[in-house]
């Protein structure tokens, strides 16, 4: 934990001596909703605010991956070898457009900084106690009929041009292995080519991940936003928290209409915009919105399971949609404002790095653009856990893990916010680190 000061509303205090009854949930996504779903397992009474509706940001255009073996930090000595390079150009991967935005400039300046091995190393160590009960609480979810099951990927392929392209991968996964278990092979672009006919000749190398899985996004959030109201939570869409305050014995929430809402406790786990309810609770850590685009198109052979580009940064993934089976195109990092509109060249920018590597895929037939903001933290790790109020929590900056790491976050924080226990898992994870 940081040895800084900074200026609080109030001291850091112990976990009051009754466990809440009543709690809100300030944030419709993955981690609101989980939590919410697991605090009532806990006999807690839950209300869910959402300024829009249940799912509307992050978390319902994204891959829908299931991957703890690619579940990393974001900052990695791979964005300083090509990232630094391109990173203006609104075709590249990772894009930060030019403007005088000092808080953004600041995210940056910490984000570099942890683009280091030795960094990288430290967060994977974070990360592999929590990836090794995503699933699990995965699996909670669906034994009690809360969420679909997700569906196994066989084949998950990470497809590349050239055997030499695919080193900085292959490097991280044996890195990866050294803090969990993580099983993969190599293949031939032929090898690729035969498990998913999709993949061009442009394709020459991959890596077939084994034991991972993969979700409808906009289904999932669906059916855990039907599953916690079934259980008499108060889901109240549409309804904006503009400010949260700790008056002692309880927290007062006040909405963007005026309307006073008092409630036990609180968890906050509003994405993007994170840090706005959080910073008055002692919360320093930046929350920048890393936003991704997806679009869905109609393909001659639908792969079997997801497909990733790394270089290209573009994930596919098959789905089931209103207008049939589709292939779920997402990909990009761009820092910039959540509330901006979709720019149209970054949609273009994934049409033209996949358009030579898929065969068959109708790239300019599509439905469901969409621009969505990840949360990210400069350090590349969440922010799950008690602020300097005891009754005030956060339950976000997962960056592009909030679908795979939702539901073990819910979890263990539903755990905290009533036992006032903090399991060892989300040590690294302290909001006031």
């Amino acid at each position: 934990m940081s040895t800084r000061r900074h200026p609080v509303t109030m001291p850091r205090r112990t976990h009051p001596d009754e466990p809440p009854r009543q709690v809100a949930v300030v944030g419709g996504g993955v981690a609101g909703l989980s939590t919410a779903w697991f605090l009532q397992e806990h006999g807690v009474e839950v209300a869910v605010f959402e300024g829009d509706h249940v799912g509307a940001g992050a978390s319902w255009g994204n891959a829908g991956w299931l991957t703890p073996a690619l579940t990393t930090p974001l900052p990695e000595p791979a964005v300083l070898r090509y990232g630094l390079r391109t990173a203006l150009r609104p075709s590249s991967p990772v894009y930060v457009p030019i403007r005088p935005d000092l808080r953004l400039w600041r995210f940056l300046a910490g984000f570099v900084r942890h683009c280091t091995g030795a960094r990288w190393r430290a967060g994977m160590a974070a990360y592999a106690p929590i990836n090794r009960l995503a699933l699990d609480a995965f699996d909670q979810l669906v034994e009690a009929g809360a969420v679909p099951a997700p569906q196994p990927a066989t084949p998950f392929l990470a497809c590349y041009r050239t055997p030499r392209e695919r080193e900085t991968l292959v490097e991280e996964l044996l890195a990866i292995r050294r803090s969990q278990p993580v099983d993969f092979e190599l293949l031939t672009g032929e090898q690729a080519r035969a498990s998913e006919p999709a993949l061009s000749a442009e394709v020459g190398a991959a890596i077939r991940l084994h034991q991972q899985r993969f979700v409808n996004p906009p289904q999932l959030v669906a059916a855990l936003a039907d599953s916690v109201r079934s259980r008499g939570a108060k889901l109240r869409e549409g309804v904006r928290v503009s400010e949260v305050r700790d008056d002692g014995p309880s927290v007062l929430l006040t909405d963007a209409l005026g309307g006073r809402h008092r409630f036990d406790a609180v968890v906050l786990a509003t994405g993007a915009a994170l840090g706005d309810l959080a910073r008055p609770f002692g919360v320093r850590r930046l929350v920048q919105a890393g936003r991704g685009y997806s679009f869905s198109v109609r393909c001659r052979d639908l792969p079997r399971g997801p497909v990733y580009f790394p270089a290209q940064r573009v994930a596919c993934t098959p789905l089931q949609t209103p207008q049939g089976p589709r292939l779920r195109v997402a990909g990009m990092m761009e820092f910039r404002a959540p509330g901006e509109p979709l720019d149209p060249r970054r949609i273009e920018a994934i049409v033209a790095a996949v358009r030579p590597l898929l065969d068959g895929a109708e790239l300019d037939d599509r439905l469901d653009e969409w621009v969505g903001s990840r949360p990210c933290t400069a350090d590349g790790l969440p922010l799950v856990g008690a602020t300097a109020s005891p009754r005030v929590f956060t339950a976000g900056g997962h960056g592009m893990w909030g679908v795979v790491l939702g539901p073990v976050s819910g979890r263990l924080l539903a755990e905290q916010v009533v036992t006032g226990r903090r399991p060892a898992e989300l040590a690294a994870f302290d909001p006031m680190r």
